[in-house]
């Protein structure tokens, strides 16, 4: 396991991805490497892509050699570990035909999509992307300045209370948007809202909280408007709505892609694109009904919860 992130159904993952020896695959959240170790250790050759600085690094260190690394519009170059291959790139997903082609992964036997947030972004203490940690409200995924520079602190300074309570409304499903949405406007008019803190004090007040509550009601109460900013900052929803066309143009034909979403928002996305692929006929669900965590791996990672497997193959 990693300690920067373990991933989830990885056993399910791998298995209905069918890795070869030689075969080429992207691992398109490449994270803690979880999901690329197992390619790698079954003689599959990767192009491992992540839009985190801190997962490139950590992969690199981890897997002990000089990895290959990049960012998108850079020449080629290649790594190895062992008798591995491996391409590491600084790049978000939903480029992934451009850094396919840039790598010469046009014609990839897989692909692998592990959305949401890794272990070690929630855990970070500066990146906000948890209630339970005191930090700037940042929540890029990507600090680089390749993807702009707009934080979760910048978009409450700045949206009206119609934009804020859409955006509860749509990406974290808050049923209380709107009297969120009234007291973020009316507090930063007295100062600004820059922490989680800051954030979690003016949700208990709208919730009518004064007394310390259990962790469980406040990250019930929390969870729903920090994935609705993160979500927002990250542009997550529209990443996969593009990623996922282009990946299947540069999929081989009997390759397969395999994306592991953990909410309702991201799953209807996958479900409806993998639909239309089938009605363009373009290859077949493999997965009828998603997979989700066996209990022992409930058991082991309470996180993996929410998570939820699909498959589509192309077609020969």
């Amino acid at each position: 396991m990693s300690d920067f992130h373990n991933p989830v159904l990885l056993k399910e993952v791998i298995e209905l991805l069918r890795v070869k020896k030689d075969g080429k695959y992207i691992d398109a959240t490449l994270g803690g490497g979880g999901h690329t170790g197992e390619i790698l250790k079954r003689g599959g050759v990767v192009l491992g892509l992540d839009i985190d600085e801190d997962a490139l690094a950590y992969v690199e260190k981890n897997f002990k050699f000089l990895a290959s690394r990049q960012r998108r519009r850079k020449a080629r170059r290649s790594g190895q570990i062992s008798n591995f291959k491996l391409i590491l790139v600084h790049g978000n997903f939903k480029d992934i035909d451009e850094i396919a082609r840039l790598n010469k992964f046009e014609k990839a036997d897989g692909i692998i999509f592990d959305l949401g947030v890794s272990t070690h972004q929630i855990e970070s203490e500066d990146r906000g992307f948890s209630f339970q940690k005191n930090a700037p409200l940042d929540m890029r995924m990507d600090r680089s300045g390749e993807s702009g520079e707009v934080t979760a602190a910048d978009l409450l300074k700045v949206l009206d209370k119609g934009e804020l309570y859409e955006l509860f409304t749509k990406l974290g499903e808050e049923h209380r948007a709107r009297a969120i949405s009234e007291n973020i406007v009316r507090s930063r008019g007295i100062s600004p809202i820059e922490t989680t803190d800051d954030l979690v004090s003016l949700l208990k007040k709208t919730y009518g909280i004064e007394k310390e509550i259990s962790g469980k009601r406040l990250a019930e109460i929390s969870k729903r408007v920090f994935q609705a900013l993160r979500i927002a900052v990250n542009s997550e929803l529209k990443n996969i709505e593009e990623a996922l066309p282009k990946a299947i143009k540069i999929l081989k034909a009997g390759g397969r892609i395999g994306v592991v979403s953990f909410h309702s928002l991201e799953d209807r996305i996958v479900k409806t694109i993998f639909n239309r692929f089938m009605d363009e006929k373009l290859g077949k669900i493999i997965t009828d009904k998603p997979i989700t965590p066996s209990y022992e791996e409930l058991k082991m990672n309470r996180r993996s919860r929410s998570a939820k497997l699909r498959v589509f193959e192309k077609n020969n």
